[in-house]
């Protein structure tokens, strides 16, 4: 299908929010390239994959759990979609999540979780240890409840950012190896980016999606996202050894959070085990302790992997924000679009991300849940939208018409 051509953008970041917002940009008619010198391999590489904005919520956080439950809803067709273009399975899987805890004190908070979510009307199945391994066989005898929540899925990482390389590809984005320096602009319009090695690249917009990195490239965005390292581990189940969950497992050992997400397509190992959290600057040492620890807390939940091979450690930069919730939307000068800070949720947030994106670039009306989102939120920080603009998509139009066709 033939499709109007719009301007250029430039989007700083080929993680999976990157890729996702440039295929969907360049389906749009947008002349698209990414600029990252490793591709795919950030903090979307070394991701869970958890796809869980139930068992992440949180009281006080609604409006990202509103987020999050509207972009899993977007999962199935985009992934769907997405698989059908590049030829290759996307990765989703869908059979849940279940929670356990071993100790009172961890009982006790997963208690106060299913009576918050309820209180949402998001009701979660109660279940004794026993029916924990009625369901799953290879939880341990040391759980001793919790919870089951099938409308929480999980992505193999991996295998999505392959498809949405393939599937940019072939929508004509070009991919290029250089990292963006810094957003150029003249305090009004953005006028593309300037690069690490100098050279000058015109754009209409610039995407940043550059993830922990994001705060170095416009003063905008300047305090607004720190890096947050997390460790994991991959596991592969050895002959012999007990099958691996079908479902996410995630669990509450001595208040301490880990998870074990299985990974089901071949050679993509059996089992992400995760995740450290530390604040250590932009620090990507795998560390002992932190395998350590890891493997102690999943091994209480899942004795069986005690006979697995530890085929992979490694750690990622989470992009945090000052309040948890990612930031997508317009600031500073007209043509700047930011799509960061996603945190511990990047790999869920990524089907409503792209969406909001397009609709900035479309001059639509953004997603409802997306709207609190919006950077203008940290506006004694960032360039000031008014309401009415940021939820419209008013402010900065006459910089995205400009570089449209005049036939569109």
């Amino acid at each position: 299908m033939a499709v109007c051509q719009q301007g250029r953008l430039a989007v700083a970041g080929a993680g999976a929010i990157g890729l996702a917002a440039a295929r969907a940009a360049a389906r749009a008619g947008w002349r698209v390239t990414v600029f990252d010198p490793a591709p795919g391999r950030g903090a979307s590489w070394v991701a869970g994959g958890m796809l869980a904005p139930v068992t992440e919520a949180w009281p006080g956080e609604e409006d990202l759990l509103a987020l999050g439950l509207d972009s899993v809803a977007r999962w199935p067709e985009f992934a769907a979609e997405l698989s059908a273009e590049a030829g290759a399975d996307a990765g989703l899987h869908t059979a849940g999540t279940v929670v356990a805890a071993t100790g009172t004190g961890d009982r006790d908070e997963l208690t106060a979780l299913a009576d918050h979510l309820e209180s949402l009307d998001r009701p979660v199945q109660r279940l004794t240890g026993r029916e924990l391994r009625r369901l799953e066989p290879a939880i341990g005898p040391d759980v001793r409840g919790g919870l089951s929540v099938p409308a929480d899925p999980s992505v193999d990482n991996r295998r999505l950012l392959e498809a949405l390389r393939t599937a940019c590809t072939r929508a004509g984005v070009d991919v290029d190896d250089r990292a963006v320096d810094r957003v150029r602009d003249d305090g009004r319009r953005v006028h593309g980016v300037r690069l690490a090695d100098g050279t000058e690249i015109e754009a209409d917009v610039v995407l940043v999606a550059a993830g922990a990195h994001s705060s170095a490239l416009h003063p905008a965005l300047d305090g607004l996202v720190r890096p947050v390292k997390g460790e994991i581990l991959r596991l592969s189940r050895r002959r012999g050894a007990l099958p691996a969950p079908v479902r996410t497992v995630r669990a509450l050992v001595d208040g301490r959070p880990v998870y074990a997400v299985p990974r089901v397509l071949p050679g993509h190992g059996d089992l992400v085990i995760g995740a450290t959290t530390s604040e250590n600057g932009f620090d990507t040492d795998v560390t002992v302790g932190g395998v350590r620890d890891l493997l102690r807390d999943a091994e209480r939940v899942l004795p069986g992997i005690a006979e697995y091979a530890l085929t992979e450690s490694a750690a990622g930069l989470r992009p945090g924000s000052r309040d948890n919730l990612p930031l997508i939307g317009r600031t500073g000068p007209e043509g700047l679009i930011a799509a960061t800070g996603h945190g511990r949720n990047g790999m869920l947030l990524v089907p409503v991300t792209a969406a909001t994106v397009t609709a900035l670039l479309r001059d639509e009306a953004v997603p409802e849940a997306a709207r609190a989102a919006d950077p203008g939120r940290f506006d004694s920080h960032t360039h000031t939208h008014t309401d009415t603009e940021r939820s419209s998509g008013g402010a900065g139009t006459d910089m995205l018409a400009a570089g449209r066709s005049r036939d569109c």
